[in-house]
């Protein structure tokens, strides 16, 4: 769970197999939950918002304007699939802090491997761009480790259904403050920026970006993911710091 702006957080804590719970509706793992319920994605929060020791607590009600059957493969022998469950839907945010409550455009997706990312991959690029009648623009374009790319234009529409583009050429912009390299699809001519920082890291960048495509202006949340970097020995021990585990936790009876 991440929150950004002022007094925002960020938490993830690993637990072993005896604090998951799975139904065809739910989705538990310790104190945290995802069900679906008439049609809605409810997701119940309450964790610990480590090193701060600030209780994150709350839901967060996800409702599609509609539900894709779309299984993207990353690779093609199909160890990383992309599933865009609901490009556009609305959201309802009530969380245990002054101003965070409230309604407003999001969308919901999953990754799925049975390999590490970085052992697959070197870098990716990720971007979702809603467009004025509701529907998005989604780009995944990714460097292989094989030696081949994936380059992927989607435009969703509200209705959930997909279609394959043509997407406009891809185009370098701005850095992160880490020195990430960034870039995504945008009509020739036109140079993408950071709107707002969301999440900075040494391998990772998420962020609001700004940019044009078949003539459309639209800002959407942009993700740039260094690999290579990620990789480095010197990198995963401090990630233990924002990843603690919690074992043994188990149900109560």
């Amino acid at each position: 769970m991440a929150t950004y702006g002022r007094g925002g957080r960020w938490t993830m804590t690993d637990r072993g197999q005896p604090a998951l719970r799975q139904t065809p509706t739910t989705f538990q793992v310790g104190p945290s939950s995802l069900r679906w319920e008439g049609g809605k994605l409810i997701v119940e929060i309450d964790e610990l918002a480590w090193p701060h020791m600030h209780r994150l607590k709350g839901r967060v009600t996800v409702t599609p304007s509609a539900v894709t059957d779309v299984e993207l493969p990353l690779k093609a022998d199909g160890s990383h699939v992309w599933r865009p469950f609901a490009p556009s839907s609305e959201i309802e945010v009530d969380l245990n802090q002054p101003g965070w409550h409230w309604t407003g455009h999001g969308y919901f997706d999953a990754n799925f491997g049975i390999h590490a990312l970085e052992d697959d991959f070197s870098y990716w690029t990720w971007g979702r761009f809603p467009t004025h009648d509701n529907g998005a623009y989604c780009f995944y374009d990714a460097t292989v480790r094989d030696g081949s790319e994936l380059a992927v234009g989607l435009h969703f529409g509200a209705d959930g259904t997909v279609e394959v583009i043509d997407a406009p050429p891809r185009t370098r912009f701005r850095r992160s403050l880490w020195q990430v390299r960034r870039e995504t699809r945008a009509d020739p001519g036109y140079v993408p920026h950071q709107v707002h920082d969301m999440l900075d890291a040494p391998f990772y960048c998420r962020s609001t970006v700004r940019t044009k495509v078949f003539g459309e202006e639209m800002v959407g949340v942009h993700e740039a993911l260094d690999l290579n970097r990620f990789a480095s020995p010197w990198l995963k021990p401090m990630l233990a710091v924002k990843v603690p585990r919690r074992r043994g936790w188990r149900f109560a009876e």
